[in-house]
């Protein structure tokens, strides 16, 4: 793993033998894959250093050297801060992975609202003496629960968003559905597109956009008529798992919208699971969501087998 510490607005990284091949363009450019106008920005504004002095960009670089970026810099959030409890899976400098209850938008939808898990986020890094804009990487539907990434730095941002795109972040997901589902695992492949007859709703439509969600029986819930399946996605289309699972004729549990039963107050859907690579230092990142709902709607299962 990379060493690496914060000194005050600036981020040191000792330069591992593995980047004895690599320059800091070579870098920013190819491995990190940061975007254009931010790299012009770092190098005409000097906001990168090697050993405290202006860089030469193309020359490679030396092990145990000290490559500086001034990385945190006073920036007004998006969201306004507003305090609302958090659980916090997992936070560095650059992250911050959020536990999103229920009943809550993962950002703010309309000028002024502050109930959201963004204003949450914006909320505790206030209140942690930093002025950062935090920002939200991917969204998770009103009612559905799990973990939410977030960017602290512009430079972290820029680089979960393209690992994003190139489905380099995991995200596994557990629902229950209505009636049992005999097919051990498998893949759907169906464009998802707007319901042109409602304003919300999402369903497959040839013309939609690619939508592909691949799932796992985990449980037959024999006696409830009901399947536990786990669910990974290769794209993140809206509403997704929950269009594709009623379009196969088992919606999902408690998915009024998409025509589920009423057993749940929401629908059955957690994001249980994340897996990335950390944009900076290369490490393996796995956190756990632990399930929140009272009364509870995911029942006898063990978090970190998923």
């Amino acid at each position: 793993m990379v060493k690496t510490s914060r000194k005050g607005s600036w981020y040191e990284i000792i330069i591992p033998k593995e980047w004895a091949r690599c320059s800091l363009d070579h870098l920013l450019r190819h491995i990190w894959k940061a975007p254009k106008k931010m790299i012009h920005a770092l190098r005409m504004e000097q906001k990168v250093l090697v050993n405290g002095r202006s860089p030469d960009w193309n020359k490679l670089f030396i092990p145990g050297d000290k490559l500086q970026l001034h990385l945190f810099q006073e920036e007004e959030p998006s969201a306004v801060p507003a305090y609302h409890p958090i659980e916090i899976l997992f936070e560095d400098d650059h992250l911050l992975i959020l536990n999103k209850p229920a009943g809550m938008d993962t950002h703010p939808n309309e000028p002024g609202q502050i109930n959201t898990l963004a204003n949450a986020a914006a909320f505790h890094i206030q209140a942690s003496g930093e002025t950062l804009n935090v920002r939200h990487i991917h969204r998770l539907d009103r009612d559905t629960t799990g973990a939410v990434l977030f960017s602290k730095t512009a430079l972290a941002g820029a680089i979960l968003d393209r690992m994003l795109e190139e489905r380099k972040i995991k995200r596994t997901y557990l629902a229950i559905t209505d009636g049992l589902i005999t097919q051990k695992k498998g893949k759907i492949i169906k464009p998802i597109g707007r319901d042109r007859h409602h304003s919300v709703r999402r369903r497959v439509s040839p013309t939609g956009q690619k939508a592909v969600t691949n799932y796992e029986v985990i449980r037959l819930m024999s006696k409830e008529h009901k399947t536990l399946v786990r669910c990974s996605l290769e794209t993140g289309r809206t509403h997704q798992i929950r269009v594709h699972f009623s379009d196969m004729g088992h919606p999902l549990s408690g998915d009024t919208l998409y025509g589920g039963s009423s057993s749940y107050i929401r629908q059955a859907l957690h994001a249980v699971k994340m897996e990335l690579l950390h944009p900076l230092t290369g490490e393996v990142l796995t956190c756990h969501a632990p399930f929140k709902d009272d009364p509870a709607i995911f029942q006898n299962i063990d978090l970190y087998s998923i």
